[in-house]
């Protein structure tokens, strides 16, 4: 087959491999739609500690497509359904699963490998987290299930009441669905980011109350406080980024007694120096939840089945898999927000 193989920051190729072949317990996906992502991004530029343990590595892990082949001990699946998978599952035996953590498993094996012709899904995601697809969704639109999951967990520990006011800083694809699951919580959502085409979809698919453009206000500090009750500050603020700088910015948008959920994933190592008078003597929660549950795996591809979220909205090219280089130049240039791969 033909995949997208990484070979070290800043070189993958589109080649010739041997096509997986399956265990028992697992199948082979026929991917139909692969999806860009900002972690994907990210690994093209630096690496990735989790997603790439050796290399030449597959890439990729936003996709659905049709069942080609399945295992023998594999149950409720044919050749040819359409599924969605998750890019992992928990064991279900570590001490972070037995106490219901399942988005921390101590031994969580995260799949690459959607930029390709074909993927193998192991036994653990066959068993948990592969879905079929509605009727009447796109391969696109299911493909979203596993970013999408992502942000039900953020916005589930976020802890967010109807009537207030939320901050989102960064509109990529993730900040964009926090401001759209934000206002689906019955919050007033401020949007801020640089982007102008981000800036629009915060309004179009987001809905957010309020935009701010970070390059156009000489104090943002002073935007958001503008736009908040009485000038508190946020209830609650997403850093959907990734930038320690950010990381400690954000403290400051929130009233007292405020969430800072610190979402985006910053470069390993990096460090951030918080202010403790104002993190105790202001009772500031701050949260950094990570990845997803087979729970939330659910919810999100029940989101837009139902409509909720019109993730449509957000695919801004499409094009073959053969061209990831320019997919990757694209959202390196701000031009994109999700390209649809497709073999």
């Amino acid at each position: 087959m033909k995949a997208v193989l990484f070979y070290k920051p800043g070189l993958v190729k589109y080649e010739e491999t041997e096509t997986p072949q399956i265990k028992p317990g697992e199948v082979l996906i026929k991917i139909e739609t692969a999806l860009t992502c900002g972690t994907d991004v990210k690994t093209y530029k630096r690496g990735h500690p989790v997603l790439i343990k050796e290399v030449p590595s597959g890439f990729g892990h936003e996709f659905a497509g049709t069942i080609h082949k399945v295992g023998s001990e594999v149950k409720g699946f044919s050749v040819g359904d359409r599924v969605v998978a998750a890019n992992s599952a928990p064991c279900r035996k570590c001490y972070c699963c037995n106490i219901g953590e399942h988005n921390l498993c101590e031994n969580l094996d995260l799949l690459n490998g959607a930029f390709a012709d074909y993927i193998r899904i192991p036994e653990l995601i066959t068993s948990q987290n592969l879905l079929h697809i509605p009727d009447h969704l796109s391969f696109d639109e299911a493909a979203f299930a596993e970013p999408l999951a992502n942000v039900v967990l953020g916005i589930e520990k976020t802890v967010i009441k109807p009537g207030q006011t939320v901050g989102v800083v960064g509109l990529g694809p993730i900040g964009l669905m926090f401001v759209r699951l934000a206002k689906l919580k019955g919050a007033r959502v401020i949007a801020a980011g640089r982007n102008p085409l981000k800036l629009r979809l915060a309004k179009e698919f987001g809905k957010a109350d309020e935009v701010i453009n970070l390059l156009e206000v000489p104090d943002p500090r002073q935007a958001f406080f503008d736009l908040t009750p009485q000038g508190k500050g946020l209830d609650a603020v997403v850093e959907a980024v990734g930038l320690p700088e950010l990381w400690e910015k954000v403290i400051d948008l929130v009233r007292k007694g405020g969430t800072v959920n610190l979402f985006g994933g910053c470069k390993s190592g990096t460090t951030v120096t918080l202010d403790t008078r104002r993190i105790h003597y202001d009772g500031i929660r701050i949260i950094s939840p990570f990845h997803h549950t087979p729970l939330h795996f659910r919810e999100s591809l029940q989101l837009i089945s139902d409509g909720a979220v019109d993730v449509k909205k957000l695919i801004t090219h499409e094009m073959h898999i053969s061209r990831i280089g320019e997919a990757l130049q694209l959202h390196n240039e701000g031009k994109a927000i999700k390209i649809a791969l497709k073999p």
